[in-house]
């Protein structure tokens, strides 16, 4: 891997200086509620008016053209600087290199400005009530129509959708083919007659996430990714971001542990070995993450299903470094906002971007090359 970091140091430097110039000084509202949702929408304006908010991508999306260790660098000051949470996250880090990869150019120029811009926040739509680790068992359709398709179904758990303005997801174009084939990747938006959205309250009460039901929305063809049938190839893609660095990148892991240590130190119990332990263990993990990091933007192949690797280790870290911060805090844990929300949230890891224990059947499977489980 490549460890040079000084390619990126005047960029570094830039970043740092705006940030600490425009983050805000009062923590936004939650952006799982209306007002929050609203602020952050907000933030993602002021971040394109600096170029910063989608910073790896051309410059003629919104981007400039940052190379994978300036984006890892650009990550490592926004969550060192406490910024905001990223609303529009799901289209950004999901949606936009599925389109770099599989998306015309017409879609790349009517779709992602407005995404770069937060004019547009998008909602994943994929689980379903009999299809979540499982993705392949979706029964969601998509029927040819004239000059389109025609959506009818559910999703749920569909993250930010409760607010977002479009969607994206696989539909089941042909019911008569095999499971991963006869599917099509489509974008639609939540507005759309025949859409009906109901809100899912977190552990918290929080909408994170919506139901979704569809009676005959039309989808014009041109919002298809790919090949109409090979929605599970584009999935495939859009899961490898997903599981890999760009959802979760090591500076949210960085800068959480950096707390967890000052933490320690202001309220560590020096004969608490065991805890100390537990907080060594946290910052060491998190910065193996940042040189598995560097390992990979180092490569010059597909990482595949070593994604499945990376979402096992930092879902299980990131609930690790707010289990020890509360055990830390004591009953104060109740109070600290921040950490107990981060806690709450932390739990869904494991769960959501596929379950970890189907990626641990991934990686022993694709990764490891052991037979499948029951043959």
């Amino acid at each position: 891997m490549d460890l040079d970091l000084s390619a990126a140091e005047s960029f570094r430097a830039e970043v740092r200086h705006w940030l600490r110039a425009h983050v805000p000084a009062t923590p936004l509202p939650s952006l799982e509620t209306g007002e929050g949702f609203a602020a952050h929408r907000a933030w993602e304006r002021e971040l394109h008016a600096a170029r910063l908010s989608v910073v790896s991508w051309p410059e003629e999306y919104g981007g400039r053209n940052a190379t994978p260790l300036e984006w890892l660098v650009f990550e490592e000051e926004y969550y060192a600087a406490g910024a905001p949470g990223r609303v529009g996250q799901n289209g950004v880090n999901l949606l936009a290199p599925t389109l770099f990869r599989y998306g015309t150019p017409e879609q790349l120029a009517r779709v992602l400005p407005p995404m770069a811009s937060g004019e547009v926040i998008w909602a994943q739509a994929w689980s379903e009530p009999g299809a979540g680790s499982d993705l392949a068992s979706l029964r969601a359709t998509a029927t040819r129509a004239d000059g389109g398709w025609l959506l009818n179904g559910q999703k749920t758990w569909s993250s930010r959708a409760a607010f977002a303005d479009r969607g994206f997801g696989p539909f089941r174009s042909d019911p008569e083919a095999e499971r991963h084939r006869g599917l099509t990747y489509l974008m639609f938006p939540l507005d759309a007659p025949g859409v009906t959205r109901r809100p899912i309250g977190r552990i918290d009460g929080k909408p994170a996430f919506a139901e979704l039901f569809f009676d005959d929305v039309f989808v014009p063809d041109r919002d298809v990714i790919g090949d109409p049938g090979e929605g599970w190839r584009v999935a495939m893609s859009t899961t490898g971001n997903e599981r890999g660095l760009t959802l979760r990148s090591p500076g949210r892991f960085l800068a959480a542990a950096d707390r967890l240590v000052e933490l320690w130190r202001e309220r560590g119990d020096a004969s608490d070995t065991a805890l100390r332990d537990r907080v060594a263990d946290a910052w060491i993990r998190a910065r193996a993450y940042r040189l598995k990091g560097f390992e990979t933007i180092s490569r010059t192949d597909d990482i595949g299903a070593e994604s499945s690797v990376n979402k096992v280790f930092w879902s299980e870290l990131d609930v690790a470094l707010h289990e020890t911060a509360l055990d830390l805090l004591g009953p104060d844990g109740e109070l600290a906002g921040e950490w107990l929300e981060g806690y709450v949230f932390s739990l869904a890891g494991p769960i959501y971007a596929g379950t970890n224990e189907i990626q641990r059947d991934v990686i022993a499977e694709r990764v490891l090359g052991l037979p499948r489980a029951g043959r």
